[in-house]
Parts: C-alpha cells; sequence; structure tokens
C-alpha cells in the first residue's frame, strides 16, 4: 500500500507515520528527517536546504523531488512505502504522478492520501514547547514531556535547546508557507477520491485507530 500522510507542521505526521510502517510492514519516508540528516552531514543537499529550513521555508522542489526519486528506487519500497512530508507542493504531487507512471514496475498508484488536520494555535503550542538533547538527541516538551531537570537531558546529562525552526516567530512563518503553499494539495487529492480527513486531537491511540479506519 502506497500511502501519502499531508498536516501541518507538529501535526503527528512523523509519530503516526512510524506506527503505520509498522503495522503494515513498509518503510515510512520522512522528507524532514532525510533533508535535517543532509544538513547534519554537510551534503551537497544539505547546505543548499539550510537557509531555506533555517527560515522555515520550504526547501525548493527540485531538490526535495530528486532526494525522493532516488529513495523510491531503493528495494523496500517495492511493497508500498509512506510518504511523511512529500509532496507539500501541487508541482511536487505533479512530479510525483510522473514519477510513479515512470517507475510503473517498481511503483504503484496511491492507495490513500491522509490528511491530519490541526488548529495553528495548537500547532505553535506543540513545535514552541519542543527541545532536544544536543548529546544523545533525545526528545522533550516544556508542557507535554518535561525533564526532570529544566534545560538538562535524563539520559544522558546533556543541555537540551530549542531548535531554530521551532522558534515561534518561525513556526508562523512555517504555518504561512504551509497554508499557501501546501492547502491546495488537499483539493488536488480530494478531486482524485484520495483524500480522507483525519482530527489531529486526542491521545497517539485515538488518532492512530483513525488513520487506520480511513485506509482501510
Amino acid at each position: 500500500m502506497n500511502l501519502i500522510l499531508l498536516g501541518p507542521p507538529g501535526a503527528g505526521k512523523g509519530t503516526q507515520s512510524r506506527r503505520l510502517s509498522d503495522n503494515l510492514k513498509v518503510p515510512q519516508i520522512s522528507t524532514g528527517d532525510l533533508l535535517r540528516a543532509a544538513r547534519g552531514n554537510r551534503t551537497t543537499l544539505g547546505i543548499k536546504a539550510e537557509s531555506y529550513m533555517t527560515a522555515g521555508q520550504l526547501v525548493p522542489d527540485n531538490l526535495v523531488t530528486e532526494m525522493i526519486r532516488e529513495r523510491l528506487k531503493q528495494a523496500d519500497c517495492g511493497h508500498g512505502y509512506i510518504l511523511d512530508g512529500f509532496p507539500r507542493t501541487l508541482a511536487q504531487a505533479e512530479a510525483l504522478d510522473r514519477m510513479i507512471a515512470a517507475e510503473s514496475g517498481k511503483a504503484a498508484q496511491i492507495d490513500r492520501v491522509v490528511n491530519i488536520a490541526v488548529d495553528r494555535e495548537e500547532v505553535i503550542q506543540r513545535l514552541s514547547g519542543r527541545r532536544q538533547c544536543r548529546k544523545c538527541t533525545e526528545n522533550y516538551h516544556a508542557r507535554f514531556h518535561p525533564p526532570k531537570t529544566v534545560g538538562v537531558c535524563d539520559r544522558c546529562g546533556g543541555e537540551l535547546f530549542q531548535r531554530d525552526d521551532d522558534r515561534e516567530d518561525v513556526i508562523r512563518q512555517r504555518l504561512e508557507v504551509y497554508e499557501k503553499q501546501t492547502q491546495p494539495l488537499i483539493a488536488y487529492y480530494e478531486k482524485m477520491g484520495l483524500l480522507r480527513n483525519v482530527r489531529g486531537t486526542g491521545s497517539i491511540e485515538e488518532i492512530f485507530g483513525a488513520i487506520l479506519k480511513a485506509v482501510s
């Protein structure tokens, strides 16, 4: 099964796509994770993407699309995949359609698109409270998952910090970019009969149950 998860930053796409990956036995492909790894490793793509990511802007379509193209060619995608964070623009969606048509021997059509809907202020609260350990990368949240000692990792004692793209001003910019460039995808996939909307509030288990129902 080939799935796409849509939703604003902080909607929980990463958490839910990993659970779906375990349930459906297909790989989760997160452009966010791949871009951050490329940025950290100082690859050519990572260096090009860094300025856009820090400013809360979308990485240009051609960079992201080429990365996805190479990932979908890998053997573990032969029985399906979950796209988390791609496509984000109409141009990327159209490029994905062409990619699938060109690789018809390896990739089937998209089976379902799930849109996880979360209100703007809820997103800001979720993202602005996130903290990460500089040493072991363990994640915390000032409200939902605080460390025992403020600013100190429970796991390794490392310093906790706020990522540049989790600052409130950057989050608001990211949401403006999302609403302008990504929202048209909802209409695009709805017209194709692939879209299912799921509310991204409640427990992780409740949201996951709703997603499973939407893709069944």
